[in-house]
């Protein structure tokens, strides 16, 4: 029975390496010197630090650029609360979105339920396994997620036949 997956997975190596070279360039920056604007990752939390919000703002442009050049969707980024620190200074954490909520995986089971697609779709712990009775069914019911789904960066792997 062909088969495939729905995943949200991100690469935490592409990220490290986004983080490395958005310090790179806040260092070799003109506007940025004397200040204390930096970029830190602990795993998939990301932690903005800089002097006040408007640098806290362009940092996070430049992260995002960073991030998008390397081929990782920024709609895996999840903003937290602006948190200030001694003085002016501010940080703000980013939290990267990796794997399916219970809530995202029901409700892409629930999609496909509706759309009246001949699938079957079975929650498996971070991924939703789709079966069908043929490959064009299950090609249509990657397109009624896409159009679905558009806030939240997806991924469909193990096609099998």
């Amino acid at each position: 029975m062909p088969s495939f997956d729905i995943v949200s997975e991100v690469d935490g190596h592409e990220i490290k390496n986004s983080v490395d070279q958005t310090n790179k360039e806040i260092k070799s920056r003109f506007d940025f010197k004397g200040t204390d604007a930096r970029v830190e990752q602990a795993d998939f939390i990301l932690t903005i630090y800089a002097d006040d919000k408007f640098k806290l703002e362009q940092v996070e442009d430049i992260l995002r650029a960073r991030l998008t050049k390397r081929k990782i969707d920024v709609r895996c980024l999840e903003m937290k609360q602006l948190e200030k620190i001694s003085g002016n200074k501010v940080k703000q954490e980013i939290l990267v979105r990796t794997g399916l909520n219970t809530e995202l995986a029901k409700k892409i089971a629930k999609i496909l339920k509706e759309s009246k697609l001949k699938v079957q779709a079975s929650i498996q712990g971070d991924s939703v396994r789709v079966s069908g009775s043929k490959k064009d069914v299950l090609q249509d019911a990657i397109q009624v997620v896409k159009k679905t789904i558009v806030d939240f960066p997806l991924q469909y792997h193990n096609f099998r036949n």
